[in-house]
């Protein structure tokens, strides 16, 4: 069944372990894994500090919708995404339209313990990175869940466990999407003596389920 998903993309706050996540979840699917923070990298030929160091937010924001616009495109994938992503319009419609994507809802908590020690964030290089991570949860934590297809809480155990529990979550969405096309297939009309052919369109996908 599983051979069946479109690509996946991973989407969730700093620290929330998209790229840890995104890496097994790409093993246990056989199938390419790509960072969109390594992707501008290698792209760039600069690294993300850098980037918002000469070119500002501004800058690489457009670096990076253009990146999500390409990746997206590709077939099969699974895709971890910068935490900012999905402020942009674009981004999100690219997401949401393209593949299922995951958030990975991790509490400021969380956040903090994974973030505390790197100096390769440069929204946290400030006096109060806690608020700033507070801050940025709640303006995002609400686009998060609106680009979702499939809302997975973190934090609270081995990644190994998660990937198999995202992977029972990925099998239950695919049925779910499955039986709703089942449902809204329009049954074959024959008028005139003629076969009547009909067009079906895929049904919008299921918003995510609360924590």
């Amino acid at each position: 069944m599983l051979e069946e998903l479109p690509s996946v993309f991973l989407v969730g706050p700093m620290g929330a372990g998209k790229t840890t996540i995104g890496r097994l979840l790409a093993k246990q699917l056989g199938r390419e894994f790509v960072d969109s923070d390594w992707y501008i990298e290698s792209q760039t030929g600069a690294d993300i500090a850098w980037i918002f160091a000469k070119e500002g937010e501004v800058g690489f924001r457009a670096r990076e919708t253009r990146a999500i616009d390409e990746l997206t495109q590709r077939q099969h994938i699974v895709l971890a995404t910068g935490g900012g992503a999905v402020m942009c319009d674009d981004n999100r419609k690219f997401l949401h339209q393209r593949g299922i994507v995951v958030y990975l809802n991790a509490p400021v908590d969380v956040q903090m313990a994974r973030t505390a020690k790197d100096k390769s964030r440069p929204l946290l290089q400030q006096p109060n990175p806690r608020k700033i991570l507070q801050d940025l949860y709640s303006i995002r934590d609400p686009l998060y869940r609106q680009v979702a297809h499939i809302v997975l809480p973190t934090g609270h155990t081995y990644p190994r466990h998660m990937v198999n529990q995202l992977l029972q979550q990925l099998k239950t969405f695919l049925v779910s999407v499955s039986t709703d096309l089942e449902l809204t297939t329009p049954k074959e009309q024959v008028t005139a003596g003629s076969q009547a052919e009909n067009k079906v369109q895929t049904p919008s996908l299921p918003k995510p389920p609360t924590d």
